[in-house]
């Protein structure tokens, strides 16, 4: 029997405890002031730009800066007609703009099978999605003037590049012919749910009075103290308050599947650093994530239990500031696109946790999108841990896609059974990981 949870009372400047469980937000919490964040001088360092052909390539390489942002081009000697725009993830909050080529092992791909690729640092730095988009389609008409107009159009992205890829093909429904996300946040702005839900149960689990946004020693001083709570030493030995943590973020995201305990030892301390903090990753100020709605559990089952339900009862509630169109930096991903798309995501990522491609798959599937889109489970556990030969097979098998309409295999990432098998994510992992002792 696990010890009960603590009912507490919460200052109503920071966000109120619903106390009905059937409805957590029947009590709609108000929002604290956020201030505004100062302003950014980004630049570009010009002199960071030139970049060298990979060995036994012959590329001609063009780099520079365009309406503020620095950007790369490469185009081998056999050009096949075909280009590929990649987009970067996260960068910080830093002021310098800098510039991504693909992994190398896809940038190898390309370039030996004849296509062009490139890639923007966009304007600003910070989790700003629009910003990738706009500087992403700047590049692509520039590479129209610049090379020529290619025969098709791709667009792969990482992270948040691949949030930027996700809103380019709904937002430029006419520009691509194929997209590939990896690791991506599809969710988009249900990822910052994730983050609020990890610290939220946790200062629930734990003797910590809720807090909303993140105080300045968060990190130091308040999570600090939950993890002497949560383990002893944490995440390698569990309370049963870090136990319920634990069971609670694998229900989050993505539900039960293989690899999760490994991302969960691995990515623990990490998650109470993106507790929000007016705002902490450069998004625009406000409630990024929410939880207002959100129904907490301890397993698959969804008949709660008094402990569920006293959990959310207990847990701090925070209302998202959401709108139809979402918040200008993180935009929303609808599922609302024409193009075949396919993605890669590691099941151990917690960082962008599984749950991002179920979303994606149930906003494409209420769209009635969902023969255009192809998912593949990694077994992997560190955030975008992708070989080489799984981003050549996984670019090679949209290219038939698109250009010979032979749709390629996946995995089903709705179905919690075949999720949480064993050998998920075995036929698309290439090779398979040190650290996975599942005999695929």
């Amino acid at each position: 029997m696990r010890r009960p949870l603590r009912l507490l009372l919460v200052p109503t400047a920071l966000a109120l405890v619903s106390t009905v469980f059937v409805s957590p937000a029947s009590a709609r919490p108000p929002q604290p002031d956020y201030p505004q964040p100062a302003e950014v001088d980004y630049y570009v360092d010009e002199t960071k730009l030139p970049f060298e052909a990979l060995p036994g390539t012959t590329t001609d390489r063009q780099w520079g800066v365009l309406d503020g942002a620095g950007y790369r081009i490469e185009v081998p000697a056999d050009w096949n007609g075909d280009l590929v725009m990649w987009a970067h993830g996260y960068r910080g909050t830093g002021p310098e703009l800098t510039v991504d080529a693909p992994p190398t092992g896809l940038r190898q791909y390309l370039v030996d099978s004849g296509y062009a690729w490139a890639a923007s640092s966009y304007t600003e730095n910070g989790y700003d999605v629009e910003a990738g988009v706009d500087s992403t389609h700047d590049l692509g008409r520039f590479f129209d003037k610049a090379v020529g107009k290619p025969d098709l159009r791709y667009i792969a992205g990482v992270s948040m590049g691949g949030h930027v890829t996700g809103v380019s093909i709904e937002r430029y429904r006419a520009e691509y012919d194929g997209a590939m996300p990896v690791c991506g946040v599809m969710g988009d702005r249900r990822l910052f749910d994730t983050f609020l839900d990890y610290n939220a149960v946790a200062q629930a689990l734990t003797d910590t009075p809720p807090v909303y946004p993140a105080p300045a020693d968060y990190v130091t001083t308040t999570a600090a103290q939950m993890k002497t709570e949560l383990g002893t030493p944490y995440p390698a030995v569990l309370t049963e308050a870090g136990e319920d943590l634990r069971a609670v973020t694998e229900q989050r995201t993505g539900g039960e599947r293989p690899l999760f305990e490994a991302g969960f030892a691995s990515f623990a301390d990490f998650l109470f650093t993106v507790y929000p903090v007016f705002p902490g990753l450069g998004e625009e100020p406000g409630a990024v994530g929410g939880n207002a709605d959100t129904v907490y559990q301890l397993d698959a089952d969804p008949r709660l239990t008094a402990e569920e339900k006293a959990l959310n009862a207990e847990v701090l509630r925070v209302e998202a500031a959401r709108s139809h169109r979402g918040l200008d930096g993180v935009p929303t991903i609808d599922g609302r696109f024409r193009i075949p798309v396919l993605t890669m995501h590691g099941l151990g990522d917690l960082f962008v946790p599984f749950s991002m491609e179920q979303e994606y798959a149930r906003d494409a599937a209420a769209r009635g999108n969902s023969d255009l889109l192809v998912q593949r489970a990694i077994r992997a556990v560190g955030h975008c841990d992708f070989s080489a030969e799984e981003y050549r097979t996984a670019f090679a098998d949209l290219v038939t896609w698109v250009e010979d309409g032979v749709k390629p295999a996946g995995d089903d990432v709705l179905d919690p059974a075949v999720v949480a098998d064993r050998r998920y994510g075995c036929r698309f992992t290439m090779p398979q990981r040190v650290y996975d002792t599942q005999v695929c």
